[in-house]
């Protein structure tokens, strides 16, 4: 008889099989993107990108008067995640995230709103504009930096342990 053989204990091979397929995949999705959400959150404390990188500080930020992309904290706030049994997904719907997340090479003008003028310091010497153009550079927050792919790891290793 030609084929293949298979040597080893198939009863027990096949019931490990058949505990992996019964998972909760969307459960587990949801657990790795609260946690991607979480990490992502915490960027805007660490002022640091997925990759480890620190953002390049925002004027408001290097006068002492804030964190960089954390003026009202709605971009922060609104980060949100969604899972299903396919995936997971983690991200905003503030309408400026991309351009903070990319960097925007065209010029931006920035007016004051509270105020008569901006009032800022450019090399030692204090300057008043009633508006500046300015270029966005990449700040990314979203993303998966390497403790999130080892904590994606870890917690996979955990879920096919439990299961054989």
């Amino acid at each position: 008889m030609a084929g293949v053989q298979l040597t080893g204990d198939i009863a027990r091979l096949t019931a490990k099989l058949r505990r992996l397929s019964d998972l909760d995949l969307e459960g587990l999705n949801e657990s790795l993107a609260e946690g991607v959400r979480t990490s992502t959150r915490l960027r805007f404390k660490t002022q640091q990108g997925p990759d480890g990188q620190p953002w390049k500080p925002s004027l408001r930020a290097r006068l002492g008067k804030g964190k960089t992309l954390v003026q009202t904290a709605r971009l922060r706030n609104s980060i949100r995640s969604r899972a299903d049994e396919k995936g997971f997904a983690v991200g905003t719907n503030v309408i400026y995230a991309a351009r903070h997340q990319f960097g925007d090479k065209r010029p931006v003008t920035i007016r004051a709103k509270k105020a008569r003028c901006l009032r800022f310091q450019v090399g030692g010497r204090w300057i008043s504009k009633k508006s500046v153009r300015v270029q966005l550079p990449a700040r990314p927050f979203l993303g998966l930096g390497k403790e999130d792919l080892e904590e994606i790891r870890t917690r996979l290793e955990q879920e096919v342990s439990k299961e054989v």
